[in-house]
């Protein structure tokens, strides 16, 4: 994923989680908020439930990764942060995409006819 589709900094992390909407799947949890801007910024988060650090890096690999390809077709001016769930650390890249696209679907930032 691109530098500028990343939600990097602490404060915007605490705003979404704080003020945005949350939608949860066993593998993935996403929490959205409409910012000022024109894109859309993803932030990717996995807590210590997940398993050790190589599981959390797998877990938050594979969410950058099946978001990637998704990007073009979510809708512009949010802020995602989505967080991996302990399944994740075990699933393939195309259950985490299938998981991704329930969400964002349920949030109503993707349509099915844009979903790659």
């Amino acid at each position: 994923m691109q530098r500028q589709f990343r939600l990097t900094r602490s404060a915007d992390f605490k705003r979404v989680r704080r003020f945005g909407k949350s939608y949860a799947h066993p593998l993935v949890v996403l929490v959205a908020q409409a910012n000022q801007g024109v894109e859309v910024r993803v932030g990717v988060a996995a807590g210590r439930t997940v398993g050790s650090a190589v599981k959390r890096n797998r877990a938050k690999r594979l969410l950058r990764e099946a978001m990637r390809n998704l990007i073009p077709s979510v809708a512009s001016g949010w802020d995602v942060i989505l967080i991996a769930r302990p399944a994740l650390a075990s699933s393939t890249l195309t259950e985490t995409r299938e998981a991704l696209l329930t969400v964002l679907r349920r949030a109503e930032l993707i349509s099915l006819s844009n979903a790659v």
